[in-house]
C-alpha cells in the first residue's frame, strides 16, 4: 500500500487523473440516474405515440377491406337491374367473387316469386372454397326472407353492414368460417324492390391481415361490435358467443366494464387496464363506416421490456464510464508530453533513411511546440531534396525509355519504307513492262496483226497506263502534308452529290468497262453539299475501286441517301469480304492483307484522311456479310 501512495505522490499523470475522477465521478453518476427516471416516461410516451400511429393504420387496413367489399358490390348492382334473369344473376354472383381476392362470397337472393318456375324462393350464391376454387349454386330453398342480410336493407332501403354471423343453413352452400355482409337493396327500371346483393367478407381473413402489424410481440387486436361481441380475437371461444361485458366480477374490474362502454358507444382514445392479471395500455377508435370499434391491446411487459433490460446493464455501465474517465483523463496528460514520442520516432525513421511519413506542424507555444515545428520544417526540407532526386531520376528513366521507342520506331520506319520501295518498284514495274512488251509487238508485228488483236492490245496498254497514272496521283496524294490538304479541304464548293457520284462510277468504268455498278439515289439532281469536289472524287473512286478489284464482280452498288445533319454515301460489293483480323489495320499505310496483292497499301488510308478532312467519317460496316460495305458521311452544312 506504502507503495501504491508512493507512487501516485510521484506521477503526476497519475495524481492528475485521480483528481479528474473524483470531481467527475459524482456528475456522471447523478446524469445517469436523472436519464433512467426520464427514459421510463420516455418509453410510455413513444409507446403510447407508436400503438395510436399503428391502431389508425390498421383501421385504414380494416376500412380498405370494407371498402373493397363495397366497391365490388356497387360497380355489378346495377347488372342485377339489366339482366335480372337466373343464369345471369348465377354469372354476375360468381363474377364479383372470382374478380375481388377479399370477397369470400356473393348471394343474390329475390322477392318471392320473381322466377315463378322457380317458385317462391330463388338464391344465386357463390362461395370461395379454396385458394382457387369457387362454387356457384342455385341455393336450396329456405325461408331467407327472416335472416337480417335480408331484412335489414329491404326495412332501411339503403345499402348496410350487417353484424358478422354464422352463414350455416340446413341444405345449403354455406361458408365455412364466421362472415361479415355488405348488403343493398336492389330496385327494377320502375322502382320496385326485387332483390338483395349480400357480399360477405371473412372475420378470418380480416383478423389475418390485421394480425401482421402488431407493434410488439405479444399485442393483439380486437373488434367489438356495437352491442359488445367479440369479432375479432386472439381467444377464438370468445367470437360472437361472448361480449367485453361477460365477466365475473363486473365490481372488481370497472375498468374493462369502462373500455367496452367507450368503444360500443363509438368513442376514440387510449386506457391503462389490467387484462388477465397483466396490466396493458389500449388504443381504440371505431371503424369508419360501421358501428364496430377495433382496439390494439400492448401488454406493459412489452412495453417496457428494453427499460427492465436497462436496470441489468445500469451497473456494469457505471464501472465502465468510471473506467472510460480514467482512461480519458490519463489519455489528455499522456497527450501533453506526446510531441516528444513522435520526435524520436521519426529521427529513427530519418537514421533509416523513410524521409516520406511527416511530422505535422503545432500550433503549441510552448518548447515542445517550437521543437516540433523546427523538426517538422527541417523534415519537410529533406522531403523535398530528397523527392527532387526520385523525379530527375525518373525523368531520366522515362527520357531513356522515349529514345529507345523512337529508335525502335525509326528501325520500324526504315523497314516499312524499303518494304514500300521494294513494293512500289514491284507494282510500277509490272504495267511498265506490259507496256514495253505491247510497244514492241505493236513495233515490229503491226501489220501482220488482225484489227481486233491490235485493239485488244491497246485496251491493255491503256488500261496499265491508267493504273500508272493511279499509283502516281496516290503518291502525290501521299506526299502532301496533313496541314497543307486539311487547308484545301476547307474550299467550300456546290458538289452535287447525284453528279459527283456518276462521275465516279464512269471513271471506275474506265478501269473496268463491262463491270456492272448499280446506282441509287433518293435525293433529287440539285441536292448539293459544301466540300471540295477534288477531295471528294477521290475518295469515292478509291471505294469502288477497291470493290471491282477485290469483289466477285457480280453486284457492286453506291447508295446516296441524306439525313438532317449529313449526306451518306453507301458502297457495297459482293464477295470475299475483308476478315476480321485485318479491320484493325485496315487504314494503316502500306498495309495489303496480302503481299501478293495488287497496291501500294495507300488507297484506304489516303481515303480516310481525305473523307475525315473534309469534315466526315468513313466506316466499315461490320454487320454486312456478303462481301464489304463501306458507309461514308459528310455534313451537309459546313462554316465557310
Amino acid at each position: 500500500m506504502k507503495t501504491i501512495i508512493q507512487y501516485i505522490r510521484q506521477s503526476l499523470t497519475t495524481k492528475l487523473a485521480a483528481g479528474i475522477l473524483l470531481l467527475t465521478t459524482p456528475i456522471f453518476v447523478l446524469a445517469l440516474g436523472i436519464l433512467f427516471l426520464q427514459s421510463r416516461n420516455d418509453i410510455r410516451q413513444e409507446a403510447k405515440e407508436r400503438a395510436t400511429s399503428v391502431l389508425y393504420t390498421t383501421s385504414l387496413h380494416v376500412k380498405q377491406y370494407l371498402n373493397t367489399v363495397e366497391t365490388a358490390t356497387n360497380a355489378n348492382d346495377w347488372l342485377i337491374t339489366e339482366h335480372l334473369q337466373p343464369d345471369s344473376l348465377l354469372s354476375l354472383s360468381r363474377r364479383i367473387v372470382m374478380l375481388n381476392a377479399n370477397v369470400n362470397g356473393c348471394s343474390i337472393t329475390t322477392e318471392p316469386y320473381t322466377f315463378p318456375q322457380y317458385g317462391r324462393y330463388f338464391s344465386a350464391y357463390s362461395v370461395r372454397t379454396g385458394s382457387d376454387s369457387i362454387t356457384t349454386v342455385r341455393e336450396a330453398e329456405y325461408e331467407y326472407f327472416d335472416k337480417v342480410w335480408y331484412k335489414k336493407p329491404h326495412s332501411q332501403g339503403t345499402a348496410c353492414w350487417v353484424d358478422p354471423f354464422d352463414d350455416y343453413n340446413e341444405g345449403t352452400l354455406s361458408a365455412s368460417e364466421m362472415i361479415a355482409s355488405y348488403c343493398k337493396p336492389i330496385y327494377d327500371k320502375d322502382g320496385r324492390f326485387v332483390a338483395v346483393i349480400s357480399t360477405d367478407l371473412s372475420l378470418s381473413m380480416l383478423a389475418k391481415a390485421i394480425d401482421g402489424d402488431k407493434p410488439y410481440p405479444n399485442a393483439y387486436f380486437m373488434m367489438l361490435g356495437e352491442d359488445g361481441r367479440y369479432y375479432v380475437h386472439p381467444d377464438t371461444t370468445r367470437l360472437i358467443s361472448k361480449t367485453i361485458f361477460d365477466i365475473t366480477d363486473a365490481q372488481s374490474r370497472p375498468d374493462i366494464i369502462a373500455l367496452g362502454h367507450e368503444m360500443t358507444t363509438g368513442q376514440k382514445g387510449t386506457m391503462h387496464i389490467n387484462i388477465g392479471g397483466a396490466p396493458c395500455h389500449v388504443c381504440y377508435q371505431p371503424v369508419p363506416g360501421t358501428r364496430w370499434s377495433i382496439a390494439l391491446v400492448c401488454p406493459e411487459s412489452d412495453i417496457m421490456k428494453s427499460y427492465y433490460h436497462l436496470t441489468y446493464i445500469i451497473v456494469p455501465l457505471l464501472i465502465v464510464g468510471i473506467l472510460l474517465i480514467l482512461l480519458l483523463c490519463r489519455r489528455i496528460v499522456v497527450n501533453a508530453v506526446s510531441p516528444l514520442n513522435r520526435l524520436v520516432s521519426q529521427a529513427q525513421l530519418l537514421t533509416a533513411g523513410q524521409y516520406d511519413e511527416q511530422i505535422p506542424h503545432t500550433t503549441r507555444p510552448d518548447a515542445v511546440g517550437r521543437l516540433q515545428n523546427s523538426f517538422a520544417t527541417m523534415q519537410e526540407s529533406l522531403s523535398r531534396h530528397v523527392s527532387d532526386i526520385h523525379r530527375v531520376n525518373d525523368e531520366t528513366q522515362q527520357r531513356n525509355a522515349e529514345l529507345q521507342q523512337a529508335r525502335q520506331l525509326a528501325e520500324k520506319a526504315g523497314k516499312q519504307k524499303t518494304a514500300f520501295i521494294q513494293n512500289m518498284t514491284h507494282q510500277i514495274r509490272t504495267p511498265l513492262n506490259i507496256i514495253s512488251g505491247f510497244a514492241q509487238v505493236l513495233r515490229d508485228d503491226i501489220d501482220e496483226l488482225p484489227d481486233s488483236e491490235c485493239q485488244r492490245i491497246t485496251d491493255i496498254m491503256e488500261r496499265n497506263t491508267k493504273t500508272l497514272d493511279r499509283m502516281v496521283l496516290m503518291l502525290y496524294d501521299s506526299s502532301e502534308s496533313g496541314q497543307s490538304e486539311e487547308l484545301l479541304s476547307h474550299r467550300q464548293q456546290q458538289v452535287f452529290c447525284n453528279e459527283i457520284a456518276r462521275e465516279s462510277i464512269a471513271s471506275t468504268h474506265q478501269h473496268f468497262p463491262r463491270l456492272p455498278i448499280k446506282f441509287e439515289t433518293s435525293l433529287p439532281d440539285t441536292f448539293y453539299i459544301r466540300s471540295n469536289a477534288l477531295y471528294l472524287m477521290r475518295s469515292m473512286r478509291e471505294i469502288l475501286y477497291n470493290s471491282a478489284k477485290y469483289s466477285d464482280k457480280e453486284q457492286i452498288t453506291l447508295q446516296v441517301s441524306a439525313t438532317a445533319d449529313v449526306v451518306r454515301f453507301v458502297f457495297s460489293d459482293t464477295g470475299p469480304g475483308i476478315d476480321e483480323a485485318d479491320h484493325q489495320q485496315l487504314y494503316q499505310p502500306f498495309y495489303k492483307v496480302s503481299d501478293l496483292s495488287e497496291g501500294l497499301g495507300l488507297g484506304l488510308p489516303l481515303t480516310k484522311r481525305h473523307v475525315q478532312n473534309l469534315g466526315g467519317t468513313l466506316t466499315l460496316d461490320t454487320d454486312y456479310h456478303e462481301g464489304c460495305r463501306f458507309i461514308m458521311e459528310l455534313p451537309i452544312h459546313q462554316d465557310a
